[in-house]
């Protein structure tokens, strides 16, 4: 066993960083073991090194991570710092400087994912990234390494904590959005600033990075539709509930039939309670992949935190350490099928609309003609009648078959221009059938 301890930079020490210190500290002997030499950590760069970090020695705090990186004798980075700079340059720095870097901002590798890994590619060095997506659930490197021999035609996943939470609040105990919301932030689930959760953001940012593994293609961010949930009311999970259907914040990625091009999309959805996805509970995140030879995975754990996600760093980093020994590189980026990104209009999917309308005879016959002009077939329709304090309203959920979701799209907008419809109360996709 060599002696020489692998010398680790950790670039930041928030909640995640402060655990990957602990953990390195606390196990050091059976990293070493694991790994074939000892891993020490020699530098932690901070914004604030006033601030009290217990178990880490105040000899190794410098605000300066520039520097750290360029001191000559730092094997490996850890980079937590998370958001776009100055994390982008930290890397590239590590790079040049003949430093393999472990990664847990997804946010950086859904944007410029391809050029992080060329410049690791042209160092010879690693870039390992199992934290950026779904915490500490082994998800990356099972679809990098123990299905590359398989054909992946689909993944399917709940990929932030933070929505699932408040999605599961409101169909457990009926609460608004709003209410569920303030429940989690209470918990500390959900940021001050949920803003890059319940928009879509941060599952947007994940879809992009598992698109680009499942489909060996480039995938950025900017390819991703993406929906927030800020809107999904009790109204749509009790409709749910009448189909027997839950409602899940889903990251979908999928390969055309004829293998040609690749979709990838964030956005609400009904998913029947059969569904396993529709069991998953809490801040919990799992991701359902369907492949050809190894048919249908599901990989299930905590989505989020400093120690799944620390846990998931550590993984990481004795992957990274074994490799610098052996003087070889793990797998880097493949992208040999160049697959375009086709729109989310091309997605085939199904709809469930709630409109408010008239409550007099034709006006069924009036949205089922206008949803046949667009060449959308109708599953199922429920009409209930209601007073509206002046007239008369029903309230008309439809429910359609599978077509292209620029037919569908064109058929809502038909139906708000028609006289008889007073509002189209809400939309959304239904998934997982």
């Amino acid at each position: 066993m060599r002696t020489r301890p692998l010398k680790v930079a950790l670039l930041g020490c928030g909640v995640v960083g402060s655990e990957v210190a602990r953990i390195m500290t606390t196990h050091a002997d059976d990293l070493t073991q694991r790994i074939g030499a000892p891993v020490e950590l020699a530098g932690v760069a901070v914004r604030r090194p006033s601030k009290v970090r217990e178990g880490i020695d105040p000899a190794l705090i410098t605000t300066d991570a520039t520097a750290l990186l360029k001191r000559g004798d730092i094997d490996i980075a850890i980079e937590v710092i998370g958001g776009i700079e100055p994390a982008r340059t930290l890397i590239t720095t590590a790079f040049e400087h003949g430093i393999s870097v472990v990664s847990a901002n997804k946010a950086l590798l859904a944007q410029d994912g391809a050029a992080l890994h060329a410049a690791a590619e042209q160092a010879g060095l690693d870039l390992y990234y199992e934290a950026a997506v779904a915490g500490a659930i082994p998800l990356i490197r099972p679809l990098r390494e123990s299905l590359a021999g398989d054909k992946i035609n689909r993944v399917m996943g709940i990929v932030n904590g933070t929505t699932n939470f408040i999605l599961d609040k409101m169909d457990s105990t009926g609460a608004g959005y709003q209410e569920a919301l303030d429940e989690a932030t209470a918990l500390g689930y959900a940021e001050a600033d949920p803003t890059a959760d319940v928009e879509g953001y941060d599952a947007a940012a994940k879809a992009a990075i598992l698109a680009g593994i499942a489909f060996h293609t480039r995938v950025r961010l900017d390819d991703v539709y993406r929906e927030g949930m800020t809107e999904v009311s009790a109204a749509d999970f009790a409709s749910a509930k009448r189909m027997g259907c839950t409602i899940k914040l889903l990251a979908i990625l999928e390969r055309a039939a004829d293998g040609e091009s690749v979709t990838a999309r964030v956005h609400p959805a009904m998913i029947p309670l059969s569904h396993p996805l529709a069991s998953v509970r809490e801040a919990y995140n799992a991701v359902f992949v369907e492949a050809d030879a190894a048919g249908r995975l599901m990989f299930y754990g905590p989505g989020a935190g400093g120690a799944p996600t620390a846990s998931a760093v550590l993984g990481d980093l004795v992957a990274v350490a074994r490799n610098k020994l052996a003087e070889a590189t793990g797998p880097g980026e493949s992208a040999y099928t160049q697959l375009p990104v086709s729109p989310m209009g091309d997605v085939v999917t199904r709809y469930h609309i709630s409109l408010d309308v008239a409550d007099k005879p034709g006006v069924l016959a009036q949205v089922a003609t206008t949803f046949a002009e667009h060449g959308v077939s109708i599953d199922t329709v429920r009409q209930q009648g209601r007073p509206d304090g002046v007239g008369k309203e029903a309230s008309l959920v439809v429910v359609t078959h599978r077509a292209a979701d620029a037919a569908l799209s064109g058929t809502v907008e038909a139906l708000r221009k028609l006289d008889t419809v007073r509002g189209v109360a809400s939309i959304m996709r239904v998934e997982g059938e």
